[in-house]
């Protein structure tokens, strides 16, 4: 009687692996990189939660300032891995965060009132590309994929771009080897205050650019 001999699985041409393990090996990145920009949110957030909380006396529109970056922080921390808020509060909170910074500058001593504002443009931008990955199509997948590829991928490019540049201004701001001049001011009278803003517009880039 003849006998059916036992067929294992398929052997795989050499130099190939299956679908799923590259799928499994591309997501195992993300994740890593997800976490790397997880560490530097929270990081962020505890630094301007910090100074929100500082000596008594601090100026009032100074702490709103670091409560508003903290939230951002928070949740740009715990954006790839689920909202803590419903998506339509988040984006009242940080349209009213990306208003509030240039419609309350605090003009220093000799200082425009045109300086002030610009000197307060990158926090506004950083909020509105929160808003922006709350309800863009490469965020929410229900727009038609001709919008998302023309004008959802040019705001994104856009945004990304002025990002990084603030995140550049930032990080070199002092370090005199990079720079000619060096300016003392600063942004905010905080140590440190130029790492944190770089490095937060540089995670917000890398973010609006990752799928979440």
């Amino acid at each position: 009687m003849p006998t059916c001999a036992h067929r294992g699985p398929p052997s795989e041409a050499p130099g190939t692996r299956p679908p799923r393990a590259k799928a499994r090996r591309a997501m195992s990145a993300t994740d890593a990189v997800h976490a790397l920009l997880t560490t530097l949110f929270v990081g962020a957030a505890g630094y301007a939660v910090r100074y929100a909380l500082g000596p008594p006396g601090s100026a009032w529109r100074g702490r709103v300032d670091h409560l508003l970056h903290a939230a951002m922080a928070v949740a740009m921390a715990a954006m790839p891995w689920g909202p803590l808020l419903p998506r339509t509060g988040q984006a009242v909170l940080f349209t009213a965060a990306a208003l509030w910074f240039p419609l309350t500058p605090v003009r220093r001593p000799g200082e425009s009132l045109q300086a002030t504002t610009a000197r307060r443009l990158p926090y506004a931008l950083g909020m509105a590309a929160m808003v922006w990955m709350l309800h863009s199509p490469h965020a929410t997948h229900h727009a038609p994929a001709a919008v998302e590829s023309t004008t959802g991928s040019l705001v994104t490019a856009a945004l990304a771009l002025c990002l990084l540049t603030c995140a550049l201004c930032s990080l070199t701001r002092d370090m005199p080897g990079l720079r000619a001049t060096s300016d003392t001011r600063g942004i905010l009278p905080r140590p440190y205050g130029h790492f944190w803003d770089g490095s937060t517009a540089l995670g917000t880039a890398i973010m609006l650019v990752m799928p979440h």
